[in-house]
């Protein structure tokens, strides 16, 4: 049996809108002058820690994951995949991308199959007008389905969760309707996605009759913090705006509506926290499969910790172990998780996904683990399988103390680094590390050295 894998190109981030939070935004047509800064916005996107790279530059190498990503949790049925994606673009014309322009998504199907995948990409966010124009300047493939147009709608539009309606609707004559299993998963911004739609996507099914798809969510890299920042700054940009008040004025300015059992949690006003992965996930009901690195670039460049090379602080040093710990307590009682103690951002659109381990086991057994216990669990209530296990958080406490991190490369000669010359190369003083573990020095270097 075959397994059909949607990817969903939905150009913003599928988080920002909900039915009836649908909202335009007005622009301004931008000078000579605005596109000069549009350009140099576009250098400085380029040398960003954070990869952003177009998934079309490199469709072939992206597809490959999703096919491993449905071979590991159906490892029968992803053989069947053919090559090539195909995109359609909505019926509803209605429902469009952020600049007026057609919504759309790409299908690669495998007639007959019963388990389908869905995908949200991710790609960062936008939360008001200034940063909207540079992100259309910059990366203008999230927010578009088509090159600069002559014209276009003189606002944005935020319509990520009708987009996603739309599909549904259109995919249940494609074949969905018979399926089995529906697994929604997203990366980045689209794991957040994952959070706030899975629930949704399921009650639509739903209402139109198809009580039988059991819908799932897998969110990745989408599980961030509202913590404090190292630095405190102006919230000027995506970048240095603190997490909480980039979400309070992303909402406003999205129109965006959060699923109502996490609503009724807060007060009015207070709807932005939903927007935080340990705060929605009580409320879900759709199982949701949590995959988050400890130390997340995209939460450190939010926090204002800039890991560029240069000695790292005490201060800065004592954050990022903190913000380990923390991450580690929001997931405690996550029922299905996997997280790794790596400085990275985003897991399962990576080419070592299937590499890195927690606890000796791998994402892609994990995640097979993950659908035989709720395939189990839904036929005869048995609780996950001995042996198989779904709750894998790493416990050792710094950057890259799990050997099987993906490798890292000095930024300026590109050379790979082991652990020791990456905390030698980020200034970490070795016996003061020590002494924070209750170790001798050289205890701690054989430690390191052999991977342990």
């Amino acid at each position: 049996m075959g397994t059909a894998a949607v990817h969903l190109l939905l150009l913003l981030g599928l988080l920002h809108a909900g039915p009836g939070g649908e909202g335009r935004k007005g622009w301004r047509r931008r000078g000579p002058a605005a596109r000069e800064r549009g350009e140099a916005a576009a250098a400085a996107a380029e040398s960003f820690p954070l990869d952003f790279t177009a998934v079309e530059g490199n469709m072939d190498s992206f597809m490959a994951q999703v096919k491993s990503l449905a071979q590991s949790l159906y490892p029968c049925s992803a053989q069947a995949l053919p090559h090539d994606l195909r995109l359609h673009l909505l019926h509803n014309s209605s429902v469009t991308c952020n600049d007026g322009s057609p919504a759309g998504y790409y299908l690669k199907e495998s007639k007959g199959s019963r388990r389908w995948l869905l995908f949200l990409e991710g790609g960062w966010y936008c939360f008001n007008r200034e940063n909207c124009d540079t992100r259309y300047d910059t990366m203008r493939r999230l927010m578009s389905s088509r090159e600069w147009p002559a014209t276009r709608v003189d606002e944005y539009a935020f319509m990520g969760a009708l987009i996603i309606q739309e599909v549904i609707k259109e995919l249940v004559g494609k074949g969905l309707g018979t399926a089995k299993v529906l697994l929604l998963a997203g990366s980045s911004a689209g794991g957040t996605g994952v959070l706030l739609n899975v629930d949704r996507v399921a009650e639509q099914l739903e209402e139109m009759g198809y009580q039988g798809i059991q819908v799932r969510g897998l969110a990745d890299s989408g599980w961030f913090l509202d913590n404090k920042q190292y630095r405190r700054t102006d919230c000027i940009d995506t970048i240095t705006c603190a997490p909480t008040e980039a979400i309070r004025r992303g909402i406003r300015y999205w129109n965006g509506i959060v699923p109502e059992r996490c609503k009724l949690q807060f007060k009015e006003g207070e709807e932005w926290n939903c927007f935080f992965g340990y705060k929605i996930y009580p409320t879900l009901r759709c199982p949701v499969f949590v995959v988050q690195w400890l130390f997340d670039e995209a939460q450190l460049t939010v926090d204002n910790v800039h890991l560029t090379g240069q000695p790292v602080q005490e201060g800065q040093w004592l954050y990022i172990q903190n913000l380990g710990r923390e991450l580690r307590n929001t997931l405690k009682d996550v029922t299905a998780s996997f997280a790794p103690a790596c400085l990275s951002h985003e897991i399962i659109t990576r080419n070592h996904w299937t590499d890195v381990q927690v606890k000796g086991t791998s994402l892609p057994r994990a995640l097979h683990c993950w659908d035989r216990s709720l395939h189990e669990s839904n036929k005869n209530g048995k609780a996950p399988l001995k042996g198989c296990p779904i709750h894998l958080i790493d416990s050792c406490p710094w950057p890259h103390c799990n050997p099987s991190c993906p490798t890292i490369r000095d930024q300026f000669t590109g050379q790979e680094m082991n652990v020791i010359q990456f905390l030698m190369h980020m200034g970490f003083d070795v016996q003061k590390m020590a002494q924070q573990q209750g170790l001798e020095p050289s205890k701690l270097l054989g430690m390191l050295s052999s991977d342990n």
